[in-house]
């Protein structure tokens, strides 16, 4: 049997007790065995300044080998001003540079948006798919999940999905993703 393939997930939201984590937590719980789920840390990371390329900060280094190393990517992230938090658009902007060299392109991902608002992070989820598309990350378009109206009673504190609804959402989703991620890498995409 293949080993599993290797997903780093950035969670958009630092939060020890955030929604986000937990639902990435939950995601990896219920993920098949092909896929293992890792949440790559992004709170650390200096702010990117295009004047340290020539000698990036290590943890920039760092941050870029782990994504580069990765067979996917699944964004989970809440909604700030109907966009990501500063803190994922700065990994997106740490990761993709310098121009040219990106540690993102080509790897298959996915988004998802928790909140506990009704909406889900609908706006947050669109504006990160924007995004994607300049990365050159071929992303999963369905199913779209927004795992909104989330309380602390939708996940258990060792990472359980609690809630029915939440974890039919979330099974759903990463099943769909393990299923994109094969039919992505199978057929490898040559860099532009």
């Amino acid at each position: 049997m293949a080993p599993p393939r290797d997903i780093a997930v950035l969670v958009g939201s630092l939060r020890r007790e955030s929604f986000n984590r937990k639902a990435a937590l939950g995601l990896a719980r219920l993920a098949p065995e092909r896929l293992s789920l890792a949440i790559v840390g992004i709170g650390a990371l200096p702010l990117y300044d295009q004047d340290l390329d020539d000698d990036p900060p290590a943890a920039w280094t760092d941050f870029r080998e782990r994504v580069r190393r990765a067979d996917g990517l699944l964004f989970v992230t809440p909604e700030y001003n109907r966009s990501v938090p500063g803190v994922l658009k700065n990994a997106i902007d740490v990761g993709s540079r310098p121009y040219g060299k990106s540690a993102f392109a080509n790897k298959p991902g996915a988004v998802i948006s928790v909140s506990p608002g009704r909406y889900g992070g609908f706006g947050a989820n669109h504006h990160l798919r924007q995004s994607c598309v300049f990365l050159d990350i071929p992303l999963m378009q369905q199913p779209e999940a927004y795992l909104g109206g989330v309380s602390d009673a939708t996940f258990g504190p060792d990472g359980a999905v609690e809630d029915a609804a939440a974890r039919k959402l979330l099974k759903r989703f990463i099943d769909a993703y393990a299923d994109w991620i094969e039919t992505i890498l199978r057929e490898p995409r040559q860099p532009h």
